[in-house]
């Protein structure tokens, strides 16, 4: 990949000087880094503010860091960065280039303290949040690395896109972890229109399309083909070719028939494009899996949005009992109790879901629906402010849950 990739698995971007490596017959391509690229975080940040007043003897310790970093003397720059430090600990340079010195080693216990050091002197950095998810990322702290994450990404960290491939895969892996399965598949989506991939990926986007929560690291090995071949072919939707991406989910049709959410996981990627053949998949995944509060999700939906809430009314009803943490769960079951008359306790589910999602632009033109029935103006009116407020960006209309 060029441009920078910090830590984690190698990424590849296609079109590029590369090698083969073979994965279920796939091709996949790796641009290797060399370690000198490390060194772009160090110019997304802003100028670095120099030390005002220096101890006796940080001015020569200093100096000699720095030009052990210019001569690329990773051990001994880590050495006189870290008895710069020592001597004098509000110094940020110093600290940032600890941390990303200890990164490049693999020392990411060490690097991530660095680096918590300058974001206590430099709270807004959003580079170091990242670079220290990333560590957090290498060391198994998940959640502590999700947050952080978010907080590079908050921040800016992934302004430049050749650092916004590696951001977000690592954030989609995440994700996945943590069932926010749509929003990994988002993140692959963009790193897979970016041209990126490898196998760890396509396994990640395997996972993430059939709701698995794992890492790619972690899948046994007798169940790798699965996950490589749902992978596969939503890369091949995600990076554009759809008949191709067609063609490869028949074949996972065919040599998988019972595995979970597959059917689910086309109708997904086809419903924006395609929706009266997502819910025919949406509905196929209910045959095989009756009880897969996802597909009932979908296909309620769909029938909302074709105006026959007492059509979607039973679909949302099972959803919303077998996962009620589910905010996508309580809008349909919420949207289609409040169009079939059952106001009062349609709000109850649409609250709940607001609760959950508070972001999702759906619930609040919701809750102006309902606001509405129900006779209270000031309410459906500040809604139907905030849905302007948060569409007005917007290019293209909602069309999940």
């Amino acid at each position: 990949m060029s441009g920078f990739v910090v830590g984690g698995p190698q990424l590849w971007r296609r079109g590029k000087p590369s090698r083969k490596i073979e994965d279920n017959g796939m091709t996949r391509e790796n641009a290797r880094q060399t370690p000198a690229q490390a060194w772009l975080w160090i110019f997304l940040l802003p100028a670095l503010a120099s030390a005002q007043s220096a101890p006796a003897g940080f001015n020569d310790l200093s100096a000699q860091a720095s030009a052990a970093r210019e001569r690329n003397d990773v051990p001994a720059a880590i050495q006189l960065y870290t008895e710069s430090v020592h001597v004098k600990p509000d110094w940020p340079e110093g600290w940032w280039y600890l941390g990303v010195l200890q990164y490049g080693t693999g020392a990411y216990a060490q690097s991530r303290d660095a680096l918590t050091h300058y974001i206590e002197l430099t709270p807004t950095a959003g580079p170091a949040f990242a670079v220290r998810g990333l560590c957090e990322f290498e060391i198994g702290e998940y959640p502590q690395s999700l947050r952080d994450l978010e907080q590079g990404l908050t921040l800016g960290a992934a302004n430049q896109s050749r650092n916004a491939s590696t951001l977000r895969y690592h954030r989609a892996l995440l994700l996945t972890l943590d069932g926010d399965f749509e929003g990994a598949l988002r993140d692959f989506a963009f790193v897979a229109k970016d041209g990126v991939t490898d196998p760890q990926m396509i396994l990640g986007i395997g996972l993430a399309g059939l709701r698995k929560p794992m890492l790619p690291k972690d899948v046994p090995a007798g169940q790798r083909d699965v996950y490589f071949a749902a992978g596969d072919a939503a890369f091949r939707f995600l990076a554009g070719d759809d008949q191709k991406g067609q063609q490869e989910f028949q074949d996972l049709f065919s040599r998988f028939p019972a595995a979970a959410n597959a059917h689910y996981f086309l109708g997904y990627l086809l419903f924006s494009k395609d929706k009266d053949q997502a819910v025919i998949e949406f509905r196929r995944e209910l045959e095989n899996t009756p009880s897969n509060a996802a597909a009932q999700i979908m296909v309620a939906w769909d029938l909302l949005l074709r105006s026959d809430p007492a059509g979607a009314l039973p679909y949302a009803e099972k959803a919303a009992a077998a996962a009620a943490a589910s905010p996508s769960a309580q809008l349909v079951l919420g949207r289609a109790l409040v169009e079939t008359g059952h106001v009062n306790d349609g709000m109850g589910h649409l609250d709940t879901a607001l609760q959950l999602d508070p972001g999702n632009v759906e619930v609040h033109f919701a809750l102006v629906r309902g606001y509405s029935e129900l006779g209270r103006k000031e309410d459906a009116q500040r809604e139907r402010q905030r849905c302007i407020e948060m569409t007005k960006s917007e290019s293209t209309a909602v069309v999940h849950p």
